[in-house]
Parts: structure tokens; C-alpha cells; sequence
């Protein structure tokens, strides 16, 4: 096919309008990118309230009124001029950004695909001015300090660019979460939002642990670790949602870096690496994360929208965030320093795990625990960690039993085979004993590999199996790998294997089932890389043998043992696939199901 005849035409200089159109395609791509330029404008101007009004969807209005520094009379021109702006003036400053807004181009952009008006007042002026964005006219006005920029009639003169919009409501539902975005960033502003008259949204200025309850949710506030680590120049600060508040989108995940949201795959890398060991799946993590650092050390002039960056030290970055969220999931809420039990859901729901999974609803209504700094093991751990091995056969002699001030109480029961029952201060205690133990034995492995002290129980009588040749190929090819693990498994013949020895945790584990499953991992996944990659799998495999079962009837002094050493291990309140291994219903529950004082 020939390429079609093009007209020749000199070089020639472009008109201003359409250098700001072009540049527009990049900026204004849907109403949304109008209000994050404008909010971002608002927030570099020193505003403490912002408002935001929108109509049907922003295509037809969009007005953001913010109580900041105001411009004067004589800016007003430059402030609608390309590549005019008051926060960088050099190479050295555009190195060294600190504000979200530096490249001048948002509100040229904006005026030259819509019918814009600017009025401004600062705080020595007598009274407001307002310059319209067509004719450049200004003209006196009232209005208090600070700013507002009424955007009308998107797209009116580019009709090709308004009909790539998508419907009213959706159009609103990206500017409602851009909102969401910039209020999450800054809680010590005020925002509000309303949409075709109707307030939508209205956040009054808070910390930062109220305003992410308020724009994402109880939900999300009563299933949240704190998180506040530094090191160096490089700080990070938010929350991070428990494994047992997942979701099946990757809907709640906020990062941001110097004040600015982005969307980074190194920083989402070193997040989602951070929860593979509580989160496996298809599930996505919940966060709200802000990384401060040096301003030199991350070039935000990567993308005209301003929502990718690039660091410096990328390495470094990742391993600072992959370490803090790693240590900050590790707490265990049942040790935690002053941690509440969490609000109750709604009786229509249960925990959101379950309700994405769609697993059957509870009667009684549990929250899942809330979290906060892991303490020492406390002083009734001692007495009954030696005890928590992982055949339970603790050597108990008649013992008072301590007061319920341990964190996880003191077990009462076992119901159905399945759940312990448990008494501590704060009220009832439910304890899934199959899932508590298998992480338990889980973060044993893991500490033993990691510290290449794997203890290793030969077996009096070794195990034989039939084999098939893949079987057989796998551990002749795998020695060193099986080794490692702790185990030693020989070729007897073509169709025979041996289970000579195994893991000392695993020694009362089915020694043929579970050779197959790690035979299985191994031969997928490849020697080398199921030690680095796909280590925690494998581990979860090997630990989930040897868990105590369900319907295993179980002393009072082991149910004990089991409750002291889910308080000594790390990331206890989930099993190694994010579902919860213990909830607590309060006392003050509990007399509101039989409606006592009522």
C-alpha cells in the first residue's frame, strides 16, 4: 500500500493556542486532570479549605475556590501564560522540587480547550480581580483571599476530544478520586466536594489517622497498622492494611512521595513483596503511604501529569519500603502495646475476607484485632513456649493458672474440634488452632533456614513409596536443595524412594505425603529458585503437614502453650494465607447480644 500524499509545507512557528492545545492532550486528558492541577495550584498557594464544585461530571463546570496567598492584580496575565510560574526559576530549582506544581503550563492548557475565569485577592489587596481566560480582560471583583478558578464548557472547541469522555458518572467518579487522592495527602486542610449541587464529600482539617478513616473508611481504620520508619534522608509514615482486610482490586493502595501521589512500579514492587508472606494470592493489600525524602535525590519531571517519578538510588528506595512495611506487618496485635479490640461489623456483614470470598457469615458478629507495636514476649510466655513443640506433649505438673491479663487470655475450651475458646481482659477470645499453629511452625522454618540451623530427625524405620521416574529424577537432581530443607530421601530403585530423615518440626508428619508435595514444589518451580522465589510456598506446604488438626482434641495446658506462642511469634494473626487466626469479641459485646443493662 502506498503511504498517502502529504501537502509540502514550510517550518513554521506554531500559534500560542495551539502549542497550549497540544500541550493540553498531554495535561487536561478528562476533567479529572483539570482538578488535580488546580488542587495541587490551591495547595502550593499555602490554602488551609479548598472547595470543589463540580457539574455533570465536570465536562460542563468545574470551581475550586481555595483560601490561600492569592495572586495580584499585575500576575494575573502570566498566570494564564505558558511556562510562566513562581516555583522553579532554574535548572538547580527543577532539581530541587519541592512543590507539586513547577512546569506553568496547567492553566494555559486549560484555558485553551475551555471557557476559564480566574479570581484572585491577596491579603493587601482592596478588593478581588478577575481575568477571563479568552480576552485576557480583568476586571474588578469581590470575593475573600485566595483563589478561584471556574472552569466551564470542557472541550467546547476540541468536540472531537469531549466525545472520548465516558458518562457523567463516570467522569465524576475519577475527580471524586483525585479528590480523595489530595485530601489523603494533606489532612490539615479542609476539603469538600459537591457534585451537581449535592455535597458529596466534606473532610474537616485532622491527622492523618482520622482523615484515611473518614475518606477510606472504618473499614479500612479498623483493620490498619501505623507505620513510621526512617533512615537517613528517607522517612515513611501511613498505614498499612492487616492481610485479613484484602481486596480482590487493587482499589485502596495510596503512595505518595514528597506530598505528591504517584504510581510507581518500584514502590508497589516493594509493597506487594512486603506482604507475600501474609498475603498470597490474587488478593491486593490496602495502604496509605508517604515517603519523604531529599528533593534532589527523585526527579518528578518525568511525564507532563506529574504522577510518575524516579529515583535517585532506586535500590535503596526498595529496600527502605520493602523493610518497613516487612517489620510493620510482622507485629502481632496480641502483644501490642495498648491495642484496642476493633469495632464490630455491621450484623448484615462479616470481616471483609469473608466477604469477598463469599464464606458463610458468622452468628455472632467478630472484629478482627487491631494492631500496634510488638512487645516482649509477656511474663507467661516462659512458662509454656517450652511446652509448644510441634507435637504438643507439653510436661505439665499441677499449675495454678495465671490471671487473664495475658493478651490472649487463657483458654477455657475447645469447640468443634476446631476453635479454641479463650478468656482474657478485654472479653472472649476465639482462636482458629489449625491456622495459629501452622504460622507458628511457618516463621520456625523461616528462621531456621534463614539461620542455616535446620535440625534434622533421622527416622527409625525410613519410609518407602512407589515412585514414578519423575519422582526419582527430581531427587537425584535435587540433592543439595533437599538437603537444605532437611531432608534426606534416597533411590532405592527406579520406581522406590526412601524418606530417611525430615525436619524435626516435621516429624510427626505423614513422611510419604509430604515428600511427594515438596517433590512437587521442587520439580515446578527448579532447585535454586524454590530457595529464593517461591521459598515461603513451599514453607507454608511443609508447615500446613504438620499443624496441629482439626478435630484434634486438645489439653488445656496445650491449648495454653499454643495461646502463649501465637503471642511470641511474628505476623500471628494470620495464617500464611491471609485469613485470621484469632478474633476478640468484647465483653461490652457480648452484653449487647443478651441486651444486658438495657
Amino acid at each position: 500500500m502506498n503511504a498517502p500524499h502529504l501537502p509540502q509545507r514550510p517550518i513554521q512557528a506554531l500559534p500560542d493556542n495551539l502549542i497550549s492545545q497540544i500541550a493540553a492532550g498531554e495535561v487536561v486528558e478528562r476533567p479529572s486532570a483539570v482538578v488535580k492541577e488546580l488542587l495541587e495550584n490551591a495547595l502550593d498557594a499555602g490554602a488551609t479549605a479548598i472547595s470543589v464544585k463540580l457539574e455533570e461530571g465536570g465536562v460542563k463546570r468545574i470551581a475550586i475556590s481555595d483560601d490561600g496567598r492569592g495572586i495580584g492584580k499585575e500576575q494575573l496575565p502570566l498566570a494564564l501564560a505558558r511556562h510562566a510560574t513562581s516555583k522553579i526559576a532554574s535548572l538547580t530549582d527543577l532539581e530541587n522540587v519541592a512543590t507539586l506544581g513547577f512546569r506553568g503550563e496547567a492553566l494555559a492548557s486549560i484555558a485553551s480547550v475551555a471557557q476559564l475565569t480566574l479570581t484572585s485577592k491577596t491579603a493587601d489587596a482592596a478588593h478581588a480581580w478577575q481575568i477571563d481566560g479568552s480576552t485576557q480582560t480583568i476586571t474588578p471583583a469581590s470575593g475573600a483571599q485566595g483563589t478561584q478558578v471556574d472552569v466551564r464548557d470542557l472541550y467546547y472547541n476540541t468536540p472531537a476530544r469531549r466525545k472520548f469522555l465516558k458518562t457523567e458518572q463516570t467522569e465524576f467518579g475519577h475527580c471524586a478520586e483525585v479528590v480523595r487522592r489530595i485530601a489523603l495527602s494533606r489532612p490539615d486542610v479542609a476539603f469538600s466536594l459537591s457534585h451537581n449541587g449535592k455535597t458529596v464529600d466534606h473532610w474537616n482539617t485532622n491527622d492523618i489517622a482520622k482523615r484515611s478513616a473518614a475518606v477510606l473508611g472504618e473499614e479500612f481504620a479498623a483493620a490498619r497498622l501505623r507505620l513510621e520508619e526512617a533512615a537517613g534522608s528517607l522517612r515513611l509514615q501511613g498505614f498499612v492494611g492487616l492481610p485479613t482486610a484484602s481486596k480482590a482490586r487493587a482499589d485502596a493502595q495510596y503512595f505518595y512521595v514528597n506530598g505528591r501521589f504517584v504510581r510507581d512500579k518500584l514502590l508497589t514492587h516493594a509493597v506487594r513483596a512486603a506482604y507475600q508472606d501474609v498475603l498470597h494470592g490474587d488478593r491486593f493489600p490496602s495502604y496509605v503511604l508517604a515517603l519523604t525524602l531529599d528533593p534532589a535525590l527523585v526527579d518528578v519531571n518525568v511525564h507532563p501529569s506529574k504522577i510518575e517519578v524516579r529515583f535517585r538510588d532506586s535500590r535503596a528506595v526498595h529496600q527502605f519500603v520493602f523493610h518497613a512495611v516487612h517489620r510493620s506487618l510482622a507485629q502481632t496485635s496480641a502483644t501490642a502495646n495498648g491495642a484496642a479490640p476493633a469495632p464490630l461489623p455491621s450484623p448484615s456483614g462479616a470481616l471483609p475476607w469473608m466477604r469477598e470470598q463469599q464464606q458463610s457469615s458468622f452468628h455472632a458478629q467478630f472484629a478482627a484485632p487491631a494492631f500496634g507495636v510488638a512487645q516482649e514476649t509477656t511474663q507467661y510466655g516462659a512458662l509454656f513456649a517450652a511446652a509448644a513443640t510441634a507435637n504438643f506433649t507439653p510436661n505439665f505438673h499441677a499449675t495454678p493458672l495465671p490471671s487473664t491479663d495475658a493478651p490472649l487470655g487463657f483458654a477455657l475450651a475447645q469447640l468443634h474440634g476446631i476453635y479454641i475458646l479463650a478468656q482474657n481482659a478485654r472479653g472472649l477470645v476465639l482462636v482458629d488452632m489449625h491456622a495459629a499453629h501452622e504460622r507458628i511452625l511457618y516463621e520456625q522454618f523461616k528462621t531456621a533456614l534463614d539461620d542455616d540451623a535446620l535440625q534434622v530427625q533421622p527416622l527409625l524405620i525410613p519410609v518407602t513409596f512407589h515412585a514414578d521416574a519423575v519422582e526419582v529424577g527430581t531427587v537425584e537432581e535435587n540433592r543439595d536443595t533437599l538437603q537444605k530443607l532437611g531432608f534426606d530421601i534416597a533411590v532405592l530403585s527406579p520406581t522406590t524412594l526412601a524418606v530417611r530423615a525430615v525436619p524435626t518440626l516435621l516429624k510427626n508428619a505423614d513422611a510419604q505425603a509430604l515428600a511427594r508435595d515438596v517433590l512437587r514444589e521442587v520439580r515446578e518451580f527448579g532447585g535454586s529458585r524454590v530457595l529464593l522465589e517461591r521459598r515461603n510456598e513451599l514453607l507454608g506446604t511443609m508447615a500446613c503437614h504438620t499443624a496441629v488438626r482439626a478435630n484434634r482434641i486438645l489439653t488445656l495446658p496445650e491449648m495454653h502453650a499454643l495461646l502463649r506462642q501465637m503471642e511470641a511469634t511474628e505476623r500471628a494473626d494470620q495464617c500464611n494465607h491471609g485469613r485470621p487466626t484469632w478474633v476478640q469479641l468484647a465483653l461490652s459485646d457480648l452484653d449487647k447480644l443478651f441486651l444486658r443493662g438495657q
